[in-house]
């Protein structure tokens, strides 16, 4: 069930969205809050869980990550602990920097990055040798069309 949220706590999303840096003061001057009302609101949007954390957005390619690829994996058997323990060593991977759950053929689809196309080959060729992993189908992205990490808030 989503939250109940008033037309502040909408705007504080929104300014938040738009620059995780900005201060208290000048969050709450854009919100029409003053400093103090505007920190414990944002706190109880934190202590809800719906402002999970802060972080800053890095390029990958300016970091030597020149390769993106997509991993479908089919697991040979799929019940719940075969796909915890799957998921739990996904969460050890520094290369996977997303992993989703699917429905269908495909069991697993998997964001990851290599520094390079031998990189790209030893992580496919990791991951063809995990336990209880069927197969591994990879496609290597060409460029990124749309990056928008916010998540679409609704208008007041």
């Amino acid at each position: 069930m989503p939250a109940r949220l008033d037309a502040i706590d909408w705007a504080i999303l929104r300014e938040l969205q738009a620059d995780g840096n900005i201060t208290n003061v000048a969050l709450a001057r854009r919100v029409g809050l003053s400093a103090p009302p505007c920190l414990r609101r944002v706190r109880a949007l934190e202590e809800a869980g719906i402002i999970r954390g802060y972080r800053a957005l890095l390029d990958p390619k300016a970091l030597g990550h020149e390769v993106v690829c997509f991993a479908m994996v089919q697991l040979a058997t799929q019940g719940q602990p075969e796909l915890a323990a799957f998921a739990d060593e996904m969460r050890r991977w520094p290369p996977v920097r997303e992993c989703w759950t699917l429905s269908g053929e495909t069991d697993f689809l998997l964001k990851c990055v290599a520094p390079n196309l031998a990189a790209f080959q030893r992580l496919v060729a990791d991951l063809t040798g995990l336990p209880n992993v069927r197969s591994v189908r990879t496609a290597l992205a060409l460029d990124q069309v749309k990056d928008e990490p916010i998540v679409p808030l609704r208008e007041e």
